[in-house]
């Protein structure tokens, strides 16, 4: 099996984000399933909230013309989604929206987002673990062209799921985020091939 490149990132820049802590366990599994991972912190590309006006006069901002590379760099996603509201944050679906633009005249829309991969993980306190927010993110993926790999990992009572390493103390836990960030690696992997036949 090919290696395939996947970029990380989770939804919350919060300090002590529980879905930070789950992405870098997911990192761990995907790295496991043989994935080169690249993993990045939103809060190291602050971005305004988007304005069609800003843009039109200003551009894309420099720290989505960086994110954008990143994922033209990699063919899958793997993404923490903290819930607000039983929805998606306001940070991810900034990030989402500015990714999405063309940087020129002569690019198609949604390019960095055409014939990606992504796996959805959320965590939160309550016990739903963030579930009900995912449904809005996958459907935001699926209408703007990315294959969202059916298996999705939702951790409940997240603040007292890990040991003070990161890790996932209950072994049933770990085997199912093993699982789902699995299936997005081997996906990933068979459609790199399937596109390089």
């Amino acid at each position: 099996m090919s290696h395939p490149k996947i970029l990380a990132f989770a939804g919350s820049t919060r300090t002590g984000s529980l879905n930070q802590l789950l992405i870098n366990a997911a990192v761990d599994c995907a790295h496991k399933a043989g994935a080169e991972v690249t993993v990045v912190n939103l809060a190291d590309y602050p971005l305004p909230l988007f304005d069609q006006d800003l843009e039109s006069a200003s551009g894309l901002p420099e720290n989505a013309k960086r994110l954008k590379e990143l994922f033209f760099a990699n063919a899958g996603l793997l993404l923490a989604c903290p819930e607000y509201n039983s929805s998606i944050t306001p940070l991810l679906k900034n990030t989402i929206d500015w990714v999405s633009r063309s940087s020129s005249s002569d690019e198609p829309p949604l390019t960095a987002y055409r014939g990606k991969t992504a796996a959805l993980l959320s965590a939160s306190p309550g016990g739903f673990g963030g579930l009900r927010g995912l449904r809005h993110v996958r459907e935001i993926l699926s209408n703007i062209g990315v294959l969202v790999t059916p298996s999705q990992f939702s951790l409940s009572q997240a603040n007292a799921a890990f040991c003070e390493h990161g890790h996932l103390r209950a072994e049933k836990q770990q085997s199912m985020l093993a699982n789902c960030v699995g299936q997005l690696v081997q996906t990933t992997a068979a459609l790199g091939n399937a596109n390089a036949s």
